[in-house]
């Protein structure tokens, strides 16, 4: 292996160490691009002199740069407008019928780099005020980017990102213009939290969701990998929930603990043994 190679074997592996993606042969482009920012930073040249950097002790900090740099971030408001669509005109009533009683909604957006996604969410329930009138509803957004998630906590956007995905009715109606930039105002931004967090770990807070979102997250994992994500999904998933993933994944051949719903394309539903496991805990729980 040429010293080019085993530097980029270098960077893969932490990634893959730090956050469980792989770095395979065809998104290895990314990596000079993706580190150039790093680079000029640090007054490197190339990726070999980065790597040499990382094999000293104590470099602690500068791997995680690395590993920031090297995630994909990409994002924008009403992502995929067909599946928002869906939720709010098919999805949200059918979850509205079936928690009727309670009056609460929990929904989990895995991934959701700087904010856009549980934002849209929320946007959803705004427009429907006559449906969730009394709700109570809270979306947690989460990522395993540090950067990301402290981003998203300001809950501001550059005219570029606002100007991604949303009409300007509803930038006017949700955000505020301000000298650092647009601001979600309180309407959205009291719905959502924020925290990081890596979906190989347990699911956070409060484990059960009526609604889980892990778009465009699956494509970056191996086999194996994405097997141990199903399974974390499964158990923050409520026996009768709903799982979103992206446009190019699916559960089909990955995984036995959810199955196509009724809904349709990329939205899923815990399989009826997962469901039963899931309600034996519930009641064993509350006993």
């Amino acid at each position: 292996m040429g010293v080019d190679d085993a530097s980029h074997k270098i960077i893969a592996d932490l990634l893959e160490q730090r956050t469980g993606q792989q770095l395979t042969e065809n998104r290895r482009w990314r990596v000079s691009t993706a580190l150039a920012g790093l680079f000029r930073e640090l007054g490197l040249d190339n990726v070999d002199q980065l790597a040499c950097m990382l094999e000293r002790p104590g470099e602690h900090h500068l791997a995680t740069k690395v590993v920031e740099a090297l995630l994909n971030n990409e994002t924008y408001f009403f992502r995929d407008h067909v599946y928002f669509a869906m939720l709010a005109n098919q999805v949200l009533g059918d979850l509205a019928s079936r928690r009727a009683g309670s009056k609460r909604l929990r929904i989990w957006s895995a991934g959701c780099s700087t904010g856009q996604e549980p934002l849209s969410l929320a946007m959803l329930f705004c427009e429907q005020p006559g449906r969730w009138r009394d709700w109570d509803i809270e979306i947690l957004g989460s990522d395993i980017s540090g950067k990301a998630i402290a981003s998203a906590k300001t809950g501001c956007y550059t005219q570029f990102e606002i100007q991604r995905g949303i009409s300007v009715a509803q930038m006017l109606n949700f955000f505020t213009e301000t000298p650092r930039g647009w601001q979600a105002n309180d309407k959205i931004s009291s719905m959502v939290r924020f925290q990081q967090h890596s979906i190989l770990d347990h699911p956070p807070h409060p484990g059960q969701f009526d609604l889980v979102l892990c778009r465009n997250v699956l494509l970056y994992f191996d086999t194996d990998i994405r097997r141990t994500v199903f399974d974390r999904l499964a158990s923050a998933t409520a026996s009768d929930g709903l799982l979103m993933l992206g446009a190019g994944e699916s559960v089909v051949g990955q995984t036995e603990r959810f199955e196509p719903s009724q809904w349709g394309s990329s939205l899923y539903r815990p399989t009826s043994v997962h469901a039963r496991a899931t309600r034996t805990f519930q009641h064993r729980a509350s006993a």
